[in-house]
């Protein structure tokens, strides 16, 4: 599966909205399901999907589906 693919996979189960809704435009703080402890849930699932360890800055700086993209790819070099 494709990493965006699996990335986006991730989040809809993460933050349990449908598939279809995540996309670039996806941000922290424009969705009312994506509050501290789901961060925290999306954060351990796609470390443990894509076999990584995130920094803190990573963790805080993972505020939209298209930063998330670019975190995950920095780690897979």
């Amino acid at each position: 599966m494709p990493t965006e693919d699996k990335l986006k996979k991730i989040f809809a189960e993460a933050l349990g909205i449908p598939h279809g809704i995540v996309d670039d435009n996806l941000k922290y703080a424009e969705l009312a399901e994506w509050d501290s402890v789901a961060h925290m849930t999306l954060i351990a699932a796609i470390e443990e999907a894509f076999d990584i360890m995130m920094d803190a800055e990573d963790v805080i700086e993972m505020s939209s589906f298209v930063r998330a993209k670019q975190i995950v790819a920095k780690y897979h070099q």
